[in-house]
């Protein structure tokens, strides 16, 4: 992919030289800085889409300003500005980041080539060509794990070399983890949203210049430089989103979190996430890690889909190694005996959940297919 003339109309933009932009990419992979107008928001620089991963996507609006101090507060994080891989759309927050962190330090970033979709190999390649000492990548769930499914001793060499591996997008599982743990990669999790200028809690602990507090629900409140000035053409969204108190700007999440005495924040799960079925509260985040810590099981997603006998009823699209019929039975019994009345009442088992070209999970249309599937039960 030629970056260049992306590159070069997002440099403008973050120097007010151009109008702001917005990236599209094309169903070949091109990538195109498209000049976007923002009225009410004259200080824009960038127009980022948000996942759409509930809903429509909405078109997200970030100044010079908030996404310098994003990329200030990763460097002072990470302990130094470097060159980076892009190994994620540019469409998306974690793809602009790699871009707009990479003009702010001053080096070239290197692009994999996505046009196999991603895999090791075309990974490896990619890794091995960047020159500069101090070197950084993003990453989702999905793609480490696939570079630590059985990786060949080039693969392991180039993830080594890398000062830090940003993962965000998704809930990384325990297993995972403790994978690139042992293989020796220093993974950093981030926590964050196009709201946010992507990630701007690092391995719970929020980056300098960010603030994070609870509501009296528990929902995750984010504050500080890093936070959008709203939606464009979305008002009424902007203000249920975002809102000010005390001189900072806040943004509203939608999901539950723990705060520790030490300010460590622990992302719990989404806040519609509860499913009340049987008049008994669950928690769709507890039954997924759950199922996760069940042998075989890679990956899976729980929902509430509607239910005449329970009003809502348990579902899970689950990844499983084994799809025969028998691993489906023994997967099965197996939650029932460990979860009791919090196993899933419908489970569809494939061999991967559906993901957006981001990289997180297409909730919409698993919901979609799990509500299809219960109905017909």
């Amino acid at each position: 992919m030629d970056i260049d003339p992306v590159l070069k109309a997002l440099a403008a933009a973050l120097h007010d030289e151009g109008p702001a932009v917005e990236i599209v990419v094309s169903e070949d992979g091109t990538a195109v800085a498209v000049p976007v107008e923002t009225l009410g928001f004259e200080d824009a620089a960038v127009v980022v889409r948000t996942s759409g991963s509930t809903g429509t996507p909405k078109a997200t609006v970030l100044t010079v300003d908030q996404l310098a101090a994003s990329s200030m507060a990763t460097a002072v994080t990470l302990r130094g500005e470097g060159q980076w891989l892009l190994a994620l759309p540019l469409q998306y927050v974690a793809g602009l980041q790699v871009l707009a962190r990479s003009l702010f330090a001053g080096t070239r970033p290197w692009v994999m080539d996505l046009s196999n979709g991603f895999t090791p190999e075309a990974f490896t390649a990619a890794a091995e060509e960047l020159t500069d000492k101090i070197r950084f990548t993003s990453l989702v769930p999905t793609q480490l794990q696939r570079l630590l499914d059985s990786p060949s001793p080039r693969t392991l060499a180039a993830l080594r070399r890398f000062n830090a591996i940003l993962l965000g997008g998704a809930p990384s599982g325990v297993g995972l983890l403790d994978a690139a743990k042992e293989a020796g990669l220093n993974v950093v999790t981030t926590y964050g949203s196009a709201e946010t200028c992507g990630g701007c809690v690092y391995d719970g602990r929020p980056l300098e210049g960010v603030q994070v507090m609870l509501d009296d629900g528990g929902r995750i409140l984010l504050g500080g430089d890093t936070v959008a000035s709203g939606y464009l053409d979305a008002s009424d969204s902007s203000a249920e989103a975002f809102f000010e108190k005390d001189g900072t700007r806040w943004y509203r999440t939608n999901d539950l979190g723990e705060l520790a005495d030490d300010g460590t924040l622990t992302v719990l799960g989404r806040a519609d996430d509860v499913i009340i079925t049987g008049g008994v509260k669950a928690s769709a985040a507890f039954i997924q890690a759950e199922l996760e810590k069940f042998d075989g099981v890679t990956a899976a997603f729980v929902s509430g889909v509607p239910s005449r006998e329970w009003g809502q009823a348990v579902a899970a699209y689950v990844s499983v190694a084994d799809t025969s019929p028998e691993g489906i039975r023994e997967f099965t019994a197996h939650s029932q005996n460990a979860l009791g009345a919090l196993a899933p009442k419908t489970v569809l088992t494939t061999d991967g959940l559906i993901m957006l070209p981001n990289g997180k999970p297409d909730r919409m249309a698993m919901i979609g297919l799990l509500t299809e599937a219960h109905q017909g039960e």
